[in-house]
Order: structure tokens, then C-alpha cells, then sequence
């Protein structure tokens, strides 16, 4: 088919469909007279372009996506697929951390700003309109090293974390632990260490992607160090 019969099909601009040639994700054939061709799998590539499109991913990981796509099996098109997601939680879950403190920054300069007294006379440093906000105490420090969870709860958390943690490399640091996993469990490690901090407020916990692994940091104040150490053992 034509490219304005695609267009027409798929609602995607021609000037897409042609940027997409020349990036080689949508390769077009030729008509002796020049005019870009493409075959009926044309649209389903579209449709599979435009939903990677929307999980994020740039063109690159699209292409190389693609290439799985064409040449391997459906399985395999998964197993590259999942750790590209995962990587995507990862930093949607850190730009919404930092929007979060950026939110809660707003309301407190709003707050400060409402209940400074009216005044008549001129502005003066004594107004403060915008006091610089104080560098927060890294919560993980100063919380209880307590946990709320019940005793079977602990035992059923402890096991989550053996399943997930199963094979990491293991590495001692500064007041806890870093251990290396595949990148495929980012999204896992995530929601369960968001999990743990809500039962277990001390423990601080730091995620790193670095190309296929991740970095998983686990530190605690001193007074937990104990607990640390138990529920991230080694395997035996």
C-alpha cells in the first residue's frame, strides 16, 4: 500500500511514517517510480512501535526491540522487553519521589507564606517571603528500630526477600550491605522494599540500574544492625 493508504489506516502522519523510514523501524519498499510501499504487517509494526512508544522507550530500544521482534520468539521478545519496563519503573518511581519532595517544598513555602503578618510598610528582610527550606534529616537515621509487622508476618516477609535476593553477589559497605541482581527484579525489589520501609521505617534502601543489573544498597542506624544482617544473609 501507499504511504497516504497507511496514514489513512492508522491515523499516523505521513511525515511519521517517513521519519520511521529513515530510522529504520519502518522500512519501505519502492515503486518503480519512486513512491514508498508497504506491505499489510505494516500496520500491526505500527502498532507495536507506537505502544513501546508509550512505555517510554527511546527509538534505539525500539529498534533493537524490533530486531528481537523479527528474529526470535515470542518469549524472547518478553525476556527483552520485561528489564526495559523495569528500568522505566525505576525512574518513574525516582521522578516521582523528587516531584514529591519538590510538592511538599511548595506547601511548606506556602504555609511559612500565609501566616506572616500583613503589613503596610515596605518589604524588608524581616518579611522572609522565602526562607530557604531546611535540609530535611534523612528519615531512616532518626526512626524507631522498631518493626510492626506480626511474628508471621516477619516470617512470611523474610522469605519474600530470600526469593528475590536468591543468587545476588553480596558486598559489605559503610553501615549495611549492597547486593547485585538482575535487572529484570527492579520493579519487584521496588515494591517490596517500599513495603518494608512502612513496616520497618529504619532501614534505608538505595536502587542503582547499571545497564543489565542492579544495585540494590541496604543500610540501617547501628541500633539496627542487627536486623539488617538478618533478614539480608547470605544464602545458605
Amino acid at each position: 500500500m501507499r504511504i497516504s493508504q497507511l496514514a489513512e489506516r492508522t491515523g499516523v502522519p505521513a511525515s511519521t511514517l517517513r521519519f520511521y523510514d529513515a530510522a529504520g523501524l519502518l522500512p519501505a519498499g519502492r515503486s518503480p517510480a519512486g513512491y514508498r510501499l508497504y506491505g499489510e504487517d505494516a500496520a500491526e509494526r505500527l502498532a507495536f512501535i507506537g505502544a513501546a512508544k508509550h512505555l517510554g522507550l527511546p527509538l534505539e530500544e525500539i529498534a533493537e526491540l524490533l530486531a528481537v521482534r523479527e528474529s526470535g520468539a515470542c518469549m524472547d521478545v518478553k525476556a527483552d522487553l520485561r528489564p526495559r519496563i523495569a528500568a522505566r519503573i525505576a525512574e518513574a518511581e525516582g521522578r516521582a519521589a523528587e516531584l514529591a519532595a519538590f510538592t511538599g517544598t511548595l506547601h511548606r513555602a506556602l504555609e511559612h507564606l500565609d501566616a506572616l503578618p500583613d503589613r503596610s510598610t515596605p518589604c524588608d528582610p524581616h518579611c522572609a517571603f522565602l526562607e530557604p527550606d531546611p535540609v530535611p534529616t534523612e528519615r531512616w537515621r532518626t526512626a524507631p528500630v522498631a518493626c510492626s509487622l506480626p511474628g508471621d508476618g516477619v516470617t512470611e516477609r523474610a522469605g519474600q526477600w530470600r526469593r528475590l535476593l536468591s543468587g545476588a553477589g553480596r558486598e559489605e559497605i559503610d553501615g549495611g550491605v549492597r547486593l547485585v541482581l538482575p535487572a529484570e527484579r527492579t520493579a519487584d525489589i521496588a515494591a517490596l522494599a517500599a513495603a518494608e520501609q512502612r513496616c520497618c521505617p529504619f532501614f534505608d534502601f538505595r536502587l542503582h540500574l547499571d545497564g543489565p543489573v542492579l544495585r540494590l544498597e541496604v543500610r540501617a542506624p547501628d541500633e539496627g544492625a542487627g536486623l539488617l544482617a538478618d533478614l539480608f544473609a547470605p544464602a545458605v
